[in-house]
């Protein structure tokens, strides 16, 4: 895995054009408890991790709120990781490039990414938070999970994800998979969202 996505703006800009197409589909469905129309309610987001420079929209997570009920519908993204500061392809690819490195290459990539080192900590330790996380009794515990592992033949190795889920992905580039991988990951990212998928 190629830490160069993180300096690709087309990349980005691929992966907040499917953003729109989820928000506008959320938009189409109405609301999840009352299927009264919904209104834009933006979330303000500051992104970190990536390597380009992206546009004031990355400053925003697409979000509703009903018309009628009031209650909050927030699309599922391939953006964002739930409510992490860092953007959803950071989390991952930093969480599968740290596994079994030496602390002189974690320190290396520290430097190159930004990441500080509590924050790799937190990442790799994800089990111990609400969310849920990579390893055994956390992401492998998910509806997500549960109901889509037997789709990868052969079997994943869980004690290595997520570094071993990108190969699981074809696509003509790297870009592709990560896109296909993110939008596998999607569900995990809302606990409202109306759009078809396994949720938390």
């Amino acid at each position: 895995m190629c830490q160069s996505i993180l300096q690709s703006a087309d990349f980005f800009a691929f992966l907040l054009q499917i953003d729109r197409d989820l928000a506008a589909e959320s938009k189409i469905q109405g609301c999840r408890c009352c299927q009264g129309p919904l209104h834009q309610a933006l979330y303000p987001r500051k992104p970190r991790g990536a390597q380009c420079t992206l546009g004031a929209e990355y400053r925003q997570r697409f979000s509703f709120c009903c018309a009628h009920c009031r209650r909050r519908t927030t699309p599922v993204s391939v953006r964002f990781l739930g409510r992490r500061v860092y953007l959803g392809i950071v989390v991952t690819l930093v969480s599968a490039l740290i596994a079994g490195l030496s602390s002189p290459r974690i320190a290396t990539l520290i430097e190159s990414l930004c990441v500080p080192l509590l924050t790799l900590r937190r990442w790799r330790q994800w089990a111990k938070r609400r969310e849920g996380g990579w390893r055994l009794n956390d992401f492998v515990q998910t509806p997500l999970w549960r109901t889509k592992r037997a789709l990868f033949l052969p079997p994943v190795d869980e004690g290595r994800l997520p570094a071993c889920l990108l190969p699981c992905f074809s696509a003509d580039d790297e870009a592709g998979q990560w896109v296909r991988l993110l939008r596998f990951l999607s569900p995990l990212t809302s606990a409202t969202a109306n759009t078809p998928g396994e949720g938390r």
